[in-house]
């Protein structure tokens, strides 16, 4: 993943944190009214964090903006303060967002941090972050407070939050961990967590309902953010893996390997192809418009929570669109 310059950015924070943290006097992540201070890599994690903590958290969201690509964003010293304040870290791990473990290690942060791509049934240590231990595997995972290696892993794709059952695993873990730094609200913590795995539920509902209907039929997304999603919808990935890696990493698609995109949309194999809003290029829009000329749909997936959403509402809206596209 590209990390060296938000690594950079944040090393060079350092000198300049003393006097960041004498000025700011306010921030996301001040529990000083008692509530939980929670720091979230991204909104899609704050917004979850919010719907199990409720009124009991006080929730921070480093990346909250939909006009760009987080793979590209650079943390602020502000962010630095968050981290330094918070006492629960919910990160996606998995080389997405490395920039939280640098701001961990530069403010010297000794929050509880839980990382979502733990809770992926693809991620290779998942048997040992089963949540029916109600998080107590983090004293084992995190002995050093955060210390594990988050840079990207070959053939991982990260973009959990698009696993929804794994989001429903780590709406427990949440929930768990909102519990041990306020005991006394615990019953409300796992209510919410139940309440939200049954939510999650309707949408594996959805996805059964588009197996059931088109199970196996082609999709192309040019980026790998809703492979999860789409495979756990019964439906096939077709994307030169090329093609999809080279915009996830934002460089230019080989030609060859667009010509090969370009002709297996005109093949008829496709049926739907899927666009990251947040990512993209000349290569996208030439695919955009051959699906076009082609009568195959096309649909906006995004890696941010979009305005006025709350996580389930989005995975449900994107579950309909779906379904719409390959109804015709």
């Amino acid at each position: 993943m590209r990390t060296d310059r938000r690594l950079a950015a944040v090393a060079g924070m350092a000198a300049a944190s003393v006097l960041v943290l004498a000025g700011c006097s306010s921030s996301g992540a001040d529990a000083s009214d008692g509530r939980i201070a929670v720091v979230a890599s991204t909104d899609v994690y704050g917004q979850l964090v919010e719907q199990i903590g409720g009124e009991r958290v006080d929730v921070t969201s480093i990346v909250s903006s939909a006009s760009g690509d987080p793979h590209e964003f650079e943390p602020s010293a502000r962010d630095q303060l968050a981290v330094s304040r918070a006492q629960l870290i919910v990160e996606n791990g998995g080389g997405y967002d490395s920039f939280v473990d640098a701001l961990i290690e530069s403010s010297g942060s000794d929050a509880d941090v839980l990382t979502a791509v733990e809770f992926s049934q693809a991620w290779e240590g998942r048997a040992s972050h089963d949540d029916s231990d109600d998080g107590e595997h983090a004293d084992d995972e995190h002995a050093d407070g955060h210390g594990h290696d988050h840079e990207h892993i070959e053939g991982f794709n990260e973009h959990v939050w698009y696993d929804v059952r794994a989001m429903a695993d780590l709406a427990l873990g949440i929930a768990s961990r909102l519990e041990m730094l306020d005991p006394d609200n615990g019953g409300v913590f796992r209510e919410n967590a139940a309440a939200f795995t049954a939510e999650v539920e309707t949408i594996e509902a959805q996805l059964a309902e588009i197996d059931a209907a088109d199970g196996g039929a082609g999709v192309f997304v040019t980026e790998p953010v809703p492979v999860y999603f789409v495979e756990a919808a019964g439906l096939i990935d077709l994307t030169p893996a090329a093609f999809s890696e080279a915009v996830e990493e934002g460089q230019d698609v080989p030609p060859a390997t667009l010509l090969e995109a370009l002709d297996l949309i005109a093949s008829g194999e496709v049926r739907v192809v899927i666009v990251n809003t947040q990512t993209g290029g000349a290569e996208t829009t030439r695919v955009m418009r051959e699906a076009d000329s082609r009568g195959v749909p096309v649909i906006e997936f995004s890696e941010t929570l979009p305005e006025g959403q709350t996580y389930l509402s989005w995975m449900q809206a994107n579950a309909t669109a779906l379904a719409k596209a390959l109804a015709g």
